[in-house]
């Protein structure tokens, strides 16, 4: 439904770091030619920042790019990379890697906070005549008669649970557009809808997955060690799910602290925001966490199949930019720079063909892309991940393998499935007994939900659309425990019974929901679908 209609040049789906990077690179060279295009960006949280989340060490190569005097130009407070430590946890103890792995050093980079800088870059883009909309939710993609993007359509504002107007109706807006740019990041609604329609994933690999979890520390002075990074892996994971935590020390005595768990793992009664809760449990990290106090909390789902999960990156009208197509380095646990690289090339990609006045798909992105130092990289990093499929030693030794002898350059390339295919029965697996929170280290799922300012309008249609509504207590009940009540990290998925204790049911808590996306991967029988709710929703980022 929409009633208003709006012309761009260039329509952005998503104010993060790939979508905004587009749209400065795209005004100055429509300033330097003096061309004037009309760019519009949309973000469907409240404002730019409040849906963006990552560690955040900060590899400035793409940056340097776009502007290179960009430490003189008022930029979000950064804090130089100090000391590297990466470390194998056991349950009591932690042994270190001397030194690091070469891709997990960070000499030259940056701890930040991303959220931060995207607000940096908005503000760029708009003293360049960028229009940017936060609140607006792109609902819909609109073609044109010969099938080419045309465009899309914001969500409307003032339906009810049942879909019907209420006194607040606003229609959503056309926005009709030379070039769609979808820079939605990690399993978007519009991208992935594009990539079933013109079949962009057609020979490539699944694109798998990570599930990240997050939290923001306000600890002791005397504790704070300004550009400290620590990575660790082991516990508290087994040795069959892939995964890792991260500390970073940033200023004014703040800690990012985090854990990302493959969503390939197999127990269906794996929990990963209990598996961070135990991590922070651990002596080398409570006794870091004890005295200070948690001031946010945040999750989101992670690309993690790397080269061989990359789609097609064109289609006719548009271009697939940043995390909406997969460009994160798994092995340096950094894809900030190589969504912003993408970004700059496809903005370039458009920018001559609306000087040639070429119509034609953009498929050259695709080339300029591969050929660009983002190719070189993902390239040499592509069977670091896969390998762990076999184990966490296995792993080790064949990362030690590929990156000392044959420097990312081995003649074959492991392959990757989807992973919603991994989860074993529940039969098969082993119940997991995690220990009660304790609400000084660790908390329960609404306690952090609380930390991470979500906010939805209750009386709108639910954004987590069952496909079959009875497959959740047919299917995923009997055979798999409801493992939607696990793997979100909001507590959004909830089963319910009479006061007999029977017929029950799944209860969805929509409001708690951080747009995270692991429930639209990991189903199972793949029912969930997760679709954008009215725009402004969600979280509320603003140190992530």
């Amino acid at each position: 439904m929409a009633e208003e209609t709006l012309e761009y040049d260039i329509v952005i789906v998503g104010a993060g770091p790939a979508g905004l990077c587009a749209a400065i690179r795209l005004a100055q060279l429509s300033n330097i030619q003096n061309l004037k295009l009309k760019i519009c960006v949309l973000e469907k949280g409240n404002e730019v920042g409040a849906h963006i989340l990552s560690g955040a060490v900060f590899e400035p190569r793409a940056l340097n790019e776009l502007f290179p005097d960009w430490q003189t130009q008022n930029a979000p407070q950064y804090t130089p990379v100090t000391h590297d430590e990466f470390l194998f946890l056991t349950l009591r103890r932690g042994f270190n890697f001397p030194p690091p792995p070469p891709l997990m050093r960070n000499q030259g980079n940056f701890i930040i906070s991303l959220s931060q800088f995207c607000r940096w870059l908005a503000e760029k883009a708009e003293n360049l005549g960028v229009e940017i909309f936060p609140g607006f939710a792109a609902k819909e993609i609109l073609y044109h008669e010969n099938g080419s993007v045309k465009g899309i359509v914001t969500g409307a504002f003032g339906l009810n649970k049942q879909g019907l107007k209420k006194p607040s109706f606003q229609p959503g807006i056309a926005i009709h557009a030379g070039f769609t740019l979808l820079a939605e990041g990690c399993r978007g609604s519009l991208s992935k809808q594009i990539c079933e329609r013109f079949k962009l994933r057609e020979g490539k690999d699944p694109q798998t997955y990570g599930m990240g979890i997050k939290e923001i520390w306000e600890v002791l002075p005397e504790k704070h060690k300004p550009g400290a990074v620590l990575h660790t892996i082991g516990w508290p994971l087994d040795h069959y799910t892939y995964g890792g935590s991260f500390v970073y020390h940033f200023n004014q005595n703040l800690i990012s602290i985090g854990l990302i768990v493959g969503l390939d793992y197999e127990n269906p009664y794996l929990d990963p925001y209990e598996e961070f809760q135990r991590f922070k449990q651990h002596p080398k990290i409570r006794s870091l966490l004890e005295g200070g106090r948690c001031i946010s909390y945040g999750a989101r789902a992670l690309n993690e199949g790397g080269w061989q999960s990359i789609p097609k990156l064109s289609f006719p009208g548009g271009l697939l930019i940043g995390c909406s197509a997969g460009f994160l380095n798994v092995a340096k646990l950094k894809g900030s720079h190589t969504a912003m690289k993408s970004g700059m090339i496809a903005a370039e990609t458009v920018f001559n063909a609306l000087i040639t006045k070429d119509t034609r798909e953009l498929t050259q992105y695709e080339t300029l892309l591969r050929q660009s130092w983002i190719g070189e990289e993902l390239h040499r990093a592509r069977n670091i991940r896969p390998a762990f499929k076999a184990g966490l030693y296995t792993g080790l030794a064949y990362a030690a393998l590929d990156t000392y002898l044959f420097r990312g350059k081995a003649p074959w390339t492991f392959r990757n499935k989807a992973d919603h295919t991994c989860l074993k029965k529940a039969a098969l697996c082993r119940r997991i007994q995690y220990p009660k929170p304790d609400g000084k280290i660790s908390f329960d799922k609404l306690t952090s939900v609380q930390l991470s300012n979500t906010n939805h309008e209750e009386d709108q249609p639910i954004h987590l659309v069952l496909k079959d509504p009875d497959v959740p207590i047919k299917i995923n009940l009997p055979l798999y425990d409801a493992p939607e009540q696990r793997y979100c990290p909001a507590g959004v998925y909830e089963i319910v019974r009479d006061a007999t204790g029977e017929n029950p049911r799944l209860q969805i808590n929509a409001q708690n929901c951080v747009h995270c996306k692991t429930c639209d991967i990991k189903d199972p029988t793949q029912n969930i679908e997760w679709v954008p709710p009215e725009g402004g929703g969600g979280p509320n980022y603003s140190l992530m």
